[in-house]
Protein backbone atom coordinates (compact mmCIF):
# COMPACT_ATOMS: atom_id res chain seq x y z
CA UNK A 1 0.00 0.00 0.00
CA UNK A 2 1.12 3.92 -1.11
CA UNK A 3 2.14 5.86 1.70
CA UNK A 4 0.79 9.09 1.71
CA UNK A 5 1.63 12.60 3.03
CA UNK A 6 -1.50 11.74 5.56
CA UNK A 7 0.35 8.76 6.99
CA UNK A 8 3.39 10.69 7.69
CA UNK A 9 1.14 13.55 9.59
CA UNK A 10 -0.38 10.94 11.47
CA UNK A 11 2.45 9.40 12.59
CA UNK A 12 4.54 12.32 13.02
CA UNK A 13 1.46 13.55 15.14
CA UNK A 14 1.24 16.90 13.43
CA UNK A 15 -0.78 18.34 10.21
CA UNK A 16 0.19 17.51 6.74
CA UNK A 17 0.95 20.93 6.02
CA UNK A 18 3.83 20.74 9.14
CA UNK A 19 4.85 17.81 7.06
CA UNK A 20 4.85 19.43 3.98
CA UNK A 21 6.81 22.63 5.18
CA UNK A 22 9.32 20.32 6.24
CA UNK A 23 10.03 18.28 3.45
CA UNK A 24 9.64 21.26 1.37
CA UNK A 25 11.83 23.62 3.46
CA UNK A 26 10.21 26.22 2.73
CA UNK A 27 8.90 27.63 5.93
CA UNK A 28 10.40 27.53 9.60
CA UNK A 29 9.68 23.98 11.60
CA UNK A 30 10.41 23.67 15.49
CA UNK A 31 13.96 21.72 15.09
CA UNK A 32 11.90 18.72 17.36
CA UNK A 33 8.86 18.63 15.32
CA UNK A 34 10.97 18.38 12.22
CA UNK A 35 12.95 15.36 13.74
CA UNK A 36 9.67 14.13 14.70
CA UNK A 37 8.46 14.24 10.81
CA UNK A 38 11.69 13.21 9.43
CA UNK A 39 11.95 10.37 11.46
CA UNK A 40 7.96 9.10 10.59
CA UNK A 41 9.31 9.57 6.83
CA UNK A 42 11.75 6.65 7.15
CA UNK A 43 10.04 4.63 9.20
CA UNK A 44 7.14 4.78 6.63
CA UNK A 45 9.55 4.55 3.91
CA UNK A 46 7.75 7.94 1.97
CA UNK A 47 8.17 8.88 -1.32
CA UNK A 48 8.52 12.15 -1.79
CA UNK A 49 5.99 13.44 -5.00
CA UNK A 50 4.83 10.08 -5.36
CA UNK A 51 1.38 9.32 -3.76
CA UNK A 52 -0.31 7.57 -7.02
CA UNK A 53 0.74 3.51 -7.35
CA UNK A 54 1.76 4.74 -11.24
CA UNK A 55 3.92 7.95 -10.23
CA UNK A 56 5.63 5.54 -7.65
CA UNK A 57 6.76 3.35 -9.86
CA UNK A 58 8.04 6.19 -12.23
CA UNK A 59 11.71 7.49 -12.55
CA UNK A 60 13.07 10.62 -13.56
CA UNK A 61 15.48 12.18 -15.41
CA UNK A 62 18.35 12.23 -12.23
CA UNK A 63 21.01 9.77 -11.91
CA UNK A 64 23.40 9.42 -8.66
CA UNK A 65 26.66 8.46 -8.36
CA UNK A 66 27.95 8.29 -4.86
CA UNK A 67 31.30 9.02 -4.05
CA UNK A 68 33.41 9.28 -0.68
CA UNK A 69 35.35 12.22 -1.55
CA UNK A 70 35.08 14.47 -5.12
CA UNK A 71 38.36 15.66 -4.17
CA UNK A 72 40.07 12.42 -4.77
CA UNK A 73 41.11 11.85 -8.19
CA UNK A 74 40.41 7.94 -7.53
CA UNK A 75 36.72 8.86 -7.14
CA UNK A 76 36.82 11.99 -9.41
CA UNK A 77 37.80 9.80 -12.45
CA UNK A 78 35.16 7.60 -12.20
CA UNK A 79 32.36 9.96 -11.31
CA UNK A 80 33.53 12.25 -14.33
CA UNK A 81 33.82 9.45 -16.32
CA UNK A 82 30.26 8.05 -15.41
CA UNK A 83 29.38 11.68 -15.91
CA UNK A 84 30.43 11.46 -19.59
CA UNK A 85 28.07 8.66 -20.67
CA UNK A 86 24.98 10.01 -18.47
CA UNK A 87 24.77 13.52 -19.15
CA UNK A 88 25.70 14.04 -22.36
CA UNK A 89 26.52 15.49 -25.02
CA UNK A 90 23.55 15.89 -27.15
CA UNK A 91 22.92 16.98 -30.42
CA UNK A 92 24.29 20.13 -30.55
CA UNK A 93 20.98 22.17 -29.66
CA UNK A 94 21.23 22.43 -26.45
CA UNK A 95 18.13 19.43 -25.95
CA UNK A 96 18.20 16.91 -24.28
CA UNK A 97 18.04 14.18 -26.50
CA UNK A 98 18.04 11.09 -23.95
CA UNK A 99 20.77 12.42 -21.82
CA UNK A 100 20.47 12.32 -17.62
CA UNK A 101 21.11 14.87 -14.98
CA UNK A 102 24.25 13.28 -13.03
CA UNK A 103 24.10 14.53 -9.31
CA UNK A 104 27.53 14.05 -7.55
CA UNK A 105 26.78 12.44 -4.03
CA UNK A 106 29.81 13.23 -1.15
CA UNK A 107 29.22 11.13 1.69
CA UNK A 108 32.60 11.94 3.09
CA UNK A 109 33.55 8.15 3.97
CA UNK A 110 30.36 8.43 6.45
CA UNK A 111 28.08 5.56 6.57
CA UNK A 112 25.14 7.54 7.55
CA UNK A 113 25.61 9.82 4.53
CA UNK A 114 25.49 6.69 2.41
CA UNK A 115 22.33 5.59 3.79
CA UNK A 116 21.15 9.54 3.73
CA UNK A 117 21.48 10.07 -0.04
CA UNK A 118 20.15 6.93 -1.17
CA UNK A 119 17.08 7.64 0.50
CA UNK A 120 17.13 10.82 -0.90
CA UNK A 121 17.16 9.34 -4.89
CA UNK A 122 14.61 7.41 -3.74
CA UNK A 123 12.56 10.18 -2.94
CA UNK A 124 13.72 11.69 -6.42
CA UNK A 125 12.79 8.61 -8.19
CA UNK A 126 15.75 8.75 -9.76
CA UNK A 127 16.84 6.86 -12.89
CA UNK A 128 19.80 5.09 -11.63
CA UNK A 129 22.52 4.92 -8.85
CA UNK A 130 26.00 4.59 -8.92
CA UNK A 131 27.73 3.82 -5.90
CA UNK A 132 31.80 3.63 -6.47
CA UNK A 133 34.45 2.79 -4.38
CA UNK A 134 34.93 0.48 -1.25
CA UNK A 135 32.19 -0.41 0.86
CA UNK A 136 32.23 -0.10 4.38
CA UNK A 137 31.81 -3.48 6.02
CA UNK A 138 29.55 -3.52 9.15
CA UNK A 139 27.10 -6.08 9.28
CA UNK A 140 24.47 -3.36 10.15
CA UNK A 141 25.09 -1.46 7.24
CA UNK A 142 25.46 -3.49 5.15
CA UNK A 143 22.33 -5.03 5.92
CA UNK A 144 20.81 -1.53 5.21
CA UNK A 145 21.89 -0.68 2.30
CA UNK A 146 20.68 -4.38 0.72
CA UNK A 147 17.25 -3.43 1.42
CA UNK A 148 17.65 0.45 0.32
CA UNK A 149 18.88 -0.53 -2.52
CA UNK A 150 16.07 -3.06 -2.61
CA UNK A 151 13.64 -0.43 -2.41
CA UNK A 152 15.14 1.28 -5.33
CA UNK A 153 15.09 -1.63 -7.43
CA UNK A 154 11.73 -1.93 -7.01
CA UNK A 155 11.07 1.70 -8.04
CA UNK A 156 12.52 0.71 -11.22
CA UNK A 157 16.37 2.03 -10.14
CA UNK A 158 19.18 0.72 -11.83
CA UNK A 159 21.97 -0.31 -9.14
CA UNK A 160 25.69 -0.41 -10.54
CA UNK A 161 28.42 -0.56 -8.50
CA UNK A 162 31.39 0.83 -9.71
CA UNK A 163 34.71 -0.20 -8.01
CA UNK A 164 33.30 -2.13 -5.04
CA UNK A 165 32.46 -5.61 -4.59
CA UNK A 166 28.67 -7.22 -4.67
CA UNK A 167 27.26 -7.13 -1.29
CA UNK A 168 26.93 -10.41 0.41
CA UNK A 169 23.14 -10.36 0.21
CA UNK A 170 21.14 -8.85 -2.20
CA UNK A 171 20.22 -8.85 -5.95
CA UNK A 172 19.20 -5.57 -6.16
CA UNK A 173 22.07 -4.90 -8.67
CA UNK A 174 22.30 -4.55 -12.46
CA UNK A 175 26.08 -5.05 -12.27
CA UNK A 176 29.00 -4.82 -9.69
CA UNK A 177 32.78 -4.03 -11.00
CA UNK A 178 34.98 -5.13 -8.87
CA UNK A 179 38.62 -3.95 -9.51
CA UNK A 180 41.12 -6.78 -8.22
CA UNK A 181 42.81 -5.53 -5.57
CA UNK A 182 43.88 -8.56 -4.00
CA UNK A 183 45.78 -9.60 -7.21
CA UNK A 184 46.90 -6.10 -7.54
CA UNK A 185 48.43 -5.96 -3.86
CA UNK A 186 49.80 -9.50 -4.37
CA UNK A 187 51.82 -8.31 -7.64
CA UNK A 188 53.18 -5.49 -5.85
CA UNK A 189 54.51 -7.16 -2.81
CA UNK A 190 55.50 -10.20 -5.20
CA UNK A 191 57.57 -7.57 -7.17
CA UNK A 192 59.37 -6.36 -3.59
CA UNK A 193 60.00 -9.62 -2.77
CA UNK A 194 61.84 -10.60 -6.18
CA UNK A 195 63.95 -7.75 -5.76
CA UNK A 196 65.29 -9.09 -1.95
CA UNK A 197 62.93 -7.04 0.34
CA UNK A 198 62.31 -9.00 3.42
CA UNK A 199 61.24 -6.35 6.16
CA UNK A 200 58.40 -4.60 4.09
CA UNK A 201 56.02 -1.87 6.12
CA UNK A 202 52.62 -1.28 4.94
CA UNK A 203 50.33 1.78 5.28
CA UNK A 204 46.93 0.13 5.09
CA UNK A 205 43.57 2.04 4.86
CA UNK A 206 40.58 2.76 7.34
CA UNK A 207 40.08 -1.68 8.57
CA UNK A 208 36.56 -1.32 7.97
CA UNK A 209 36.64 -0.94 3.81
CA UNK A 210 36.32 -3.82 1.68
CA UNK A 211 39.54 -1.85 -0.52
CA UNK A 212 41.86 -1.79 2.60
CA UNK A 213 41.07 -5.92 3.74
CA UNK A 214 41.50 -6.50 -0.18
CA UNK A 215 44.69 -4.67 -0.69
CA UNK A 216 46.13 -6.13 2.54
CA UNK A 217 44.78 -9.41 1.73
CA UNK A 218 47.01 -9.81 -1.25
CA UNK A 219 49.98 -7.98 0.09
CA UNK A 220 49.96 -10.79 2.98
CA UNK A 221 49.49 -13.47 0.61
CA UNK A 222 52.47 -12.11 -1.27
CA UNK A 223 54.37 -12.82 1.89
CA UNK A 224 53.80 -16.32 2.48
CA UNK A 225 54.56 -17.49 -0.70
CA UNK A 226 57.98 -15.89 -0.39
CA UNK A 227 58.07 -17.20 3.36
CA UNK A 228 58.67 -14.44 5.10
CA UNK A 229 55.18 -14.80 6.83
CA UNK A 230 53.56 -18.24 7.80
CA UNK A 231 50.04 -17.52 9.27
CA UNK A 232 47.83 -19.28 7.09
CA UNK A 233 45.77 -17.57 4.29
CA UNK A 234 42.34 -15.86 6.11
CA UNK A 235 43.96 -15.43 9.03
CA UNK A 236 43.90 -12.21 10.72
CA UNK A 237 47.94 -12.05 10.54
CA UNK A 238 50.95 -12.74 12.54
CA UNK A 239 51.94 -10.46 15.54
CA UNK A 240 55.04 -9.02 13.03
CA UNK A 241 52.89 -8.66 10.14
CA UNK A 242 50.51 -6.78 12.21
CA UNK A 243 53.54 -4.76 13.59
CA UNK A 244 54.75 -3.81 10.32
CA UNK A 245 50.95 -2.70 9.43
CA UNK A 246 50.03 1.07 9.85
CA UNK A 247 45.64 1.68 9.46
CA UNK A 248 45.25 5.22 8.61
CA UNK A 249 42.25 7.24 6.23
CA UNK A 250 43.14 7.21 2.14
CA UNK A 251 45.21 10.92 2.64
CA UNK A 252 48.64 12.70 2.62
CA UNK A 253 48.79 12.73 6.07
CA UNK A 254 48.00 9.59 6.82
CA UNK A 255 50.66 7.87 4.62
CA UNK A 256 53.41 10.90 6.34
CA UNK A 257 52.19 9.69 9.76
CA UNK A 258 52.06 6.14 9.38
CA UNK A 259 55.78 5.83 7.22
CA UNK A 260 56.93 7.84 10.73
CA UNK A 261 55.34 4.92 12.77
CA UNK A 262 57.27 2.02 10.69
CA UNK A 263 60.35 3.52 10.92
CA UNK A 264 60.07 3.96 14.39
CA UNK A 265 58.67 0.75 15.11
CA UNK A 266 61.49 -1.45 12.45
CA UNK A 267 63.99 0.92 11.93
CA UNK A 268 65.31 -1.97 9.80
CA UNK A 269 62.47 -2.12 7.10
CA UNK A 270 63.47 -1.28 2.83
CA UNK A 271 60.61 -1.01 1.84
CA UNK A 272 57.05 0.96 2.27
CA UNK A 273 54.13 -0.22 0.72
CA UNK A 274 51.09 2.35 0.44
CA UNK A 275 47.27 1.78 0.41
CA UNK A 276 47.04 4.19 -2.35
CA UNK A 277 49.26 7.08 -4.29
CA UNK A 278 48.25 9.68 -2.11
CA UNK A 279 49.24 7.67 1.06
CA UNK A 280 52.86 7.26 -0.71
CA UNK A 281 53.26 10.92 -1.14
CA UNK A 282 53.00 11.12 2.42
CA UNK A 283 55.15 8.11 2.96
CA UNK A 284 57.82 9.51 0.27
CA UNK A 285 58.06 13.28 2.22
CA UNK A 286 58.68 11.51 5.77
CA UNK A 287 61.11 9.48 4.33
CA UNK A 288 62.91 12.19 3.31
CA UNK A 289 62.31 14.11 6.56
CA UNK A 290 64.29 11.31 8.08
CA UNK A 291 67.38 12.43 5.74
CA UNK A 292 66.56 9.05 4.01
CA UNK A 293 67.08 8.40 -0.16
CA UNK A 294 64.37 6.81 -2.53
CA UNK A 295 65.06 4.17 -3.96
CA UNK A 296 68.30 4.04 -2.64
CA UNK A 297 67.51 3.73 1.33
CA UNK A 298 63.87 3.04 1.17
CA UNK A 299 61.60 1.60 -1.21
CA UNK A 300 58.31 3.08 -1.72
CA UNK A 301 55.47 1.92 -3.59
CA UNK A 302 51.96 3.09 -4.12
CA UNK A 303 48.16 1.66 -5.69
CA UNK A 304 45.42 3.08 -8.08
CA UNK A 305 48.32 4.58 -10.64
CA UNK A 306 46.54 8.35 -10.03
CA UNK A 307 47.81 11.21 -13.20
CA UNK A 308 49.93 12.21 -10.50
CA UNK A 309 52.17 9.47 -9.65
CA UNK A 310 54.42 9.56 -12.68
CA UNK A 311 55.44 13.22 -12.03
CA UNK A 312 56.82 12.13 -8.56
CA UNK A 313 60.57 12.34 -8.24
CA UNK A 314 61.24 9.68 -8.85
CA UNK A 315 58.28 8.03 -10.39
CA UNK A 316 56.15 6.17 -8.31
CA UNK A 317 55.81 2.13 -8.71
CA UNK A 318 52.27 1.76 -8.32
CA UNK A 319 49.01 -0.68 -9.25
CA UNK A 320 47.17 0.79 -12.66
CA UNK A 321 43.50 0.38 -11.90
CA UNK A 322 41.36 1.44 -15.17
CA UNK A 323 39.73 4.27 -13.56
CA UNK A 324 38.40 6.37 -16.54
CA UNK A 325 37.12 3.03 -18.46
CA UNK A 326 35.33 1.49 -15.43
CA UNK A 327 33.68 4.86 -14.43
CA UNK A 328 32.64 4.93 -17.81
CA UNK A 329 31.44 1.68 -18.37
CA UNK A 330 29.35 1.95 -15.12
CA UNK A 331 27.46 4.93 -17.16
CA UNK A 332 26.83 2.63 -19.68
CA UNK A 333 25.26 0.03 -17.66
CA UNK A 334 23.18 2.65 -15.62
CA UNK A 335 21.81 4.00 -19.00
CA UNK A 336 20.96 0.92 -19.97
CA UNK A 337 23.63 1.34 -23.20
CA UNK A 338 25.87 -2.11 -22.46
CA UNK A 339 24.15 -5.26 -21.38
CA UNK A 340 25.34 -6.30 -18.12
CA UNK A 341 28.40 -8.79 -17.77
CA UNK A 342 27.56 -12.87 -17.15
CA UNK A 343 26.23 -12.71 -13.56
CA UNK A 344 26.12 -9.01 -13.09
CA UNK A 345 29.97 -9.06 -11.97
CA UNK A 346 32.62 -8.04 -13.49
CA UNK A 347 36.15 -8.19 -12.16
CA UNK A 348 38.72 -5.42 -13.53
CA UNK A 349 42.14 -6.80 -13.91
CA UNK A 350 45.15 -4.91 -11.92
CA UNK A 351 48.05 -3.90 -14.08
CA UNK A 352 51.92 -3.47 -11.95
CA UNK A 353 53.61 -0.27 -12.97
CA UNK A 354 57.06 -0.59 -12.16
CA UNK A 355 58.89 2.69 -12.08
CA UNK A 356 61.82 4.26 -10.35
CA UNK A 357 61.07 4.33 -6.78
CA UNK A 358 61.50 0.75 -6.40
CA UNK A 359 64.60 -0.90 -6.42
CA UNK A 360 66.44 -3.80 -4.54
CA UNK A 361 68.16 -3.19 -0.38
CA UNK A 362 71.48 -2.12 -0.34
CA UNK A 363 71.64 -2.73 3.58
Amino acid sequence: MTVTLADVAARARVSPATVSRVLNGNYPVAASTRERVLRAVDDLDYVLNGPASSLAAATSDLVGILVNDIADPFFGIMAGAAQTQIGGPGDGSGRAGGEKLAVICNTGGSPERELTYLTLLQRQRAAAVVLTGGAVEFPSHQAAIAAKLAKLADAGTRIVFCGRPPLPEGDALVAALAFDNRGGGRRLTEHLTALGHRRIGYVAGPPERTTTRHRLEGHREALRTAGIASVPAGDRGSGEEDRLTVHGPYDRRSGYEATLELLRRAPDITAIVAANDTVALGACAAVRDQGMRIPQDISVAGFDDLPFSVDAVPALTTVRLPLFEAGARAGRLAMGKENPPPGGIATIAAELMIRGSTAAPRR
